[in-house]
């Protein structure tokens, strides 16, 4: 038998380990027929030591003992006898079954620590899908929450958020993502009141470990955040340290307004494009309004102004990115999403390569399951010429988040400039897959073909969806192909566009290399230093500068922007 030392309560079924109330360890409970149960940790040696609990009287073996009885004849003592038997029997089968039940139905998981968990996008069911945001934050920063911790594999965001708005079943996910557990939720505002409902389910079996309901007003969310983090945690049997407890519950910010935003934010940075980013800047700095020491605020801006589908010129965007990132960290010098920012900043706008490097490792080290760290350090890997490490440290990120359209397309250009198309179209092909039209992947996707000599096929591509919406990759599809006419009305398109957005330099600097006008090319690529340009960093391994290689003014420039020859 073993028992709860918190709640006392008794176990027959010798498998458990955890008590399935209070989830502590339980110990082994020892019986003789004239003392009380003595106690003792699990491992302990028999001999030694170990504290005691008394309980209630201990009732003799019902066929064993001989209680004072009155004198009845022999029929009647062979009938109470029998009866006896009969009682004692039907006792041992009520226990066994019952011993066998809470095996099957608990400790086939919640005995044994859970190492691995999909969080499903919580379900908005408030019959208000202006506040989206809201369950899709939850859900976010219950996963960041969850991935602190050393023992817990927690897939990440995009792959679970594929599932978003399908019927989902629970069995189908724990195979697609190889995961023991998976968790639900349902999300409804009315008001200021939230009601959050969670229920986390076998992914094996189907059978439901745990539910819960939480009740709360919207100035709450910070603390039902870590409520909830921490009961999670606690239900996957999931051995804590201090450490670990501090990180899980971690609270970014007591104000509910600058929460809020910061969700919005969140929400709009995901879908990564211009407008979608301007807003979530908009919302991360409303945000740090509400509360000027929110460092997650700064670090989410930081992101934010730090990646191209901005559409800002870099030199507004990055020194905006490396200051945010700046004041996230001097808040607050753990968060692995700032140090990931700053060396993104340093990376591809300072140019300070050594700097970048140590601070993508810091980012690493603080959370070795951040797929973002581990995709653009891959990136910083790629320019300096380290190919296979390059990939290899791409490919985790592909593990950590499989159903990132970014993950596929970063390991998909990690082979681009690695010159292996073959692999290149492939992995821009599962991007494309994962989300239909993603420019970025589309882009490469025919530029590949075209460096393979696949012309035709690049620009029928091109044609399906239009000249207009990419037409810097247009251009070089053209000159490519040797349609010089094409090429170059291309390029008075974009100098038209120039005059209204941003169109980097580095852009008609690849349509002129490909067309051979080699000092073209490289007065552009003057223009394309001036402004910082997003392309500089590329000029040691992108294979679209290859003409440009063997001219002394092309290596000056990779010398003053600190590659490695």
């Amino acid at each position: 038998m073993k028992r709860c030392p918190q709640c006392d309560r008794d176990y027959v079924d010798a498998s458990l380990n955890y008590c399935l109330e209070d989830g502590a360890p339980l110990l082994h409970v020892l019986e003789s027929d004239n003392q009380p149960p003595t106690a003792i940790l699990r491992g302990r040696e028999t001999g030694s030591e170990s504290p005691t609990r008394t309980q209630g009287p201990i009732l003799a073996d019902p066929i064993s003992a001989t209680p004072q009885t009155p004198k009845v004849n022999a029929a009647g003592r062979v009938a109470s006898k029998r009866t006896r038997i009969i009682v004692v029997a039907v006792g041992i089968i009520l226990l066994t079954a019952l011993g066998v039940g809470s095996y099957w139905l608990y400790g086939g998981r919640t005995s044994k620590q859970i190492e691995s968990i999909a969080v499903m996008p919580f379900a908005n069911e408030s019959g208000n899908p202006e506040v989206e945001y809201l369950s899709d934050g939850m859900t976010d920063s219950l996963i960041n929450s969850l991935s602190t911790l050393p023992n817990l594999s927690v897939k990440a965001r995009n792959t679970v958020f594929r599932y978003k708005g399908k019927e989902i079943d629970e069995k189908m996910v724990g195979q697609e993502l190889s995961v023991q557990a998976v968790l639900f939720g349902r999300f409804i505002q009315r008001g200021d009141d939230v009601t959050l409902y969670l229920s986390l389910v076998d992914s094996t079996t189907g059978n439901a470990l745990w539910g819960e309901q939480y009740d709360r007003k919207m100035h709450d969310l910070s603390a039902l955040r870590n409520d909830i983090a921490r009961e999670v945690a606690q239900k996957l049997r999931t051995r804590l340290t201090s450490a670990d407890t501090t990180k899980l519950t971690k609270n970014y910010t007591a104000n509910a307004e600058a929460l809020r935003l910061y969700f919005y934010g969140r929400y709009f940075w995901e879908k990564r494009n211009p407008d979608a980013i301007r807003q979530c800047i908009e919302y991360f700095n409303q945000a740090i309004e509400k509360d000027p020491e929110f460092a997650l605020a700064y670090s989410g801006l930081a992101n934010a102004y730090v990646v191209p589908a901005s559409g800002i010129a870099p030199r507004d965007a990055m020194p905006k990115a490396k200051a945010a990132a700046t004041r996230a960290l001097e808040m607050d010098n753990t968060l692995a999403e700032a140090h990931t920012s700053l060396a993104r900043t340093l990376q591809i706008y300072d140019w300070n390569w050594a700097e970048a490097e140590k601070e993508y490792k810091r980012a690493i080290e603080l959370n070795p399951r951040y797929p973002l760290a581990h995709q653009w350090y891959g990136g910083f890997l790629e320019r300096m010429g380290r190919a296979d490490e390059s990939i290899a440290e791409r490919k985790i990120a592909v593990e950590l988040d499989p159903g990132s359209p970014s993950t596929n397309f970063e390991l998909g250009l990690a082979y681009f400039y690695a010159r292996d198309y073959e692999r290149a179209i492939e992995q821009m092909q599962n991007a494309l897959r994962l989300e239909k039209g993603f420019p970025s992947a589309f882009q490469i996707l025919l530029i590949s073909y075209a460096q393979r000599g696949q012309h035709d096929l690049a620009i029928a591509k091109i044609r399906e969806i239009g000249e207009n919406d990419a037409p810097g990759t247009a251009g070089q599809v053209y000159a490519l192909a040797g349609r010089k006419d094409d090429a170059m009305r291309v390029v008075g398109e974009l100098d038209r566009r120039s005059g209204r957005e941003y169109v980097s330099a580095s852009t008609f600097a690849f349509i002129y290399t490909e067309l051979g006008e080699k000092d073209k090319a490289i007065d552009y690529l003057e223009k394309a230093y001036d402004e910082r340009a997003f392309q500089m960093q590329f000029l040691k391994v992108d294979p679209r500068w290859d003409k440009l290689r063997g001219d002394p003014r092309f290596a000056d420039l990779m010398r003053r922007v600190g590659l490695p020859q």
